[in-house]
């Protein structure tokens, strides 16, 4: 009989100071002198930096979705949020990753501020990411709270691991989406979604 496997347990988050320390380490790394004058305070610049650009690890993006509201007179007609700007950070090189999101919905009897999907987008986009895994993370997360007809979500974004190191191919997008229930059974809602946003040629 296999045994169960025993979790790893996460990792316990270093210092401030051990952070600095590793920026330090990596200027010198790179050739620099971090006791430079324009380095000195390089290395809680960019802890600083860090706390912005990572800040979804405090953010719980199922809590945005838990207000929904109800008194919508029976609209059940499709919800979509576009061109919602973000930026992320390649889980591979720790590069930037630059776009934005479009996300949908079909309602099943309520429905959840505008704003609330904007930040489930931030929420997943300010950690190390891979662009597919966060589409399906947004999908997945509407879904599971708000347990609409149907969720459909299309990210256009730019990496910076591949316009300015290896290939170096500028002005190159990329593109993913994730449909779920009636927007990848139906195909004329699916239709529908990508012409709302655009993507439809």
């Amino acid at each position: 009989m296999a045994t169960k496997q025993a979790k790893t347990p996460k990792p316990r988050r270093p210092s401030r100071k051990k952070a600095e320390e590793a920026i330090h380490t990596l200027l010198l790394w790179a050739g620099e002198d971090p006791r430079r004058e324009g380095l000195l305070d390089t290395p809680k610049r960019v802890a600083k930096a860090y706390e912005d650009w990572f800040s979804g690890y405090k953010q719980d993006p199922v809590q945005y979705l838990k207000r929904t509201f109800e008194e919508v007179e029976g609209y059940d007609e499709m919800i979509v949020l576009r061109d919602i700007s973000f930026e992320s950070h390649c889980e591979h090189h720790m590069a930037p990753i630059i776009g934005k999101a479009h996300v949908g919905y079909l309602p099943n009897n309520k429905v959840v501020g505008i704003s609330k999907l904007a930040r489930v987008v931030e929420a997943f986009a300010r950690r190390f990411q891979v662009q597919e895994k966060m589409t399906a993370q947004i999908a997945n997360c509407i879904e599971d709270v708000l347990r609409p007809k149907g969720v459909g979500v299309v990210i256009e974004a730019t990496h910076q691991c591949m316009t300015t190191r290896g290939i170096h191919k500028d002005g190159v997008s990329m593109v993913t989406s994730q449909m779920v229930g009636t927007f990848r059974k139906d195909a004329r809602t699916r239709a529908e979604f990508l012409r709302m946003i655009g993507s439809d040629r």
